[in-house]
């Protein structure tokens, strides 16, 4: 083994590739709007975890391709994302100490900034105001955040990616 190699990229791509799945997985009109931010939820722990790896240009490009897949306005989740992206990064030396429910409570508000963003570009353009349940994702997303934290912790660990 080579001292100061990197391992784990593949592994943090298939975490991404998973959550753009699970974003566009088909689910009965009636939870449709129950999915949470998977993709946002990946995209912070890893911010979180190797913030010299993932950063705002994973942000952006997931965006992108979240975009893509969901047929929103491109650029709509790029900025979102890129702007969650950032504020993990400049906060992850203090969330990391945090216990996991306090991290919870942050990626809450974090995921309340992607909707609020997407949101913002939305009306922008002249769509209409959402239901009321267009924020139960960021809800649903901090209660499965501890879940998330967990399993990629292990991952990460296992697959030791530094």
């Amino acid at each position: 083994m080579i001292l100061g190699r990197r391992h784990g990229g593949g592994i943090i791509a298939v975490t991404f590739v998973i959550a753009l799945l699970l974003t566009i997985a088909p689910l009965p009109d009636s939870v449709r709007y129950l999915r949470p931010d998977w993709v946002g939820l990946v995209l912070i722990y890893w911010c979180l975890a190797v913030p010299d790896r993932v950063g705002v240009g994973t942000g952006w490009g997931m965006g992108l391709l979240v975009d893509l897949l969901t047929g929103s306005l491109l650029g709509q989740h790029a900025m979102a994302l890129a702007v969650v992206a950032f504020l993990t990064l400049k906060l992850h030396l203090r969330v990391r100490l945090f216990p996991v429910w306090q991290q919870a409570l942050t990626v809450l508000v974090l995921l309340i900034l992607h909707q609020l963003l997407s949101l913002w570009v939305s009306r922008f353009i002249g769509r209409p105001g959402p239901p009321f349940s267009y924020w139960a994702p960021s809800l649903l997303g901090m209660f499965i955040w501890p879940f998330i934290y967990i399993a990629l912790r292990s991952l990460r660990r296992g697959f030791r990616i530094s």
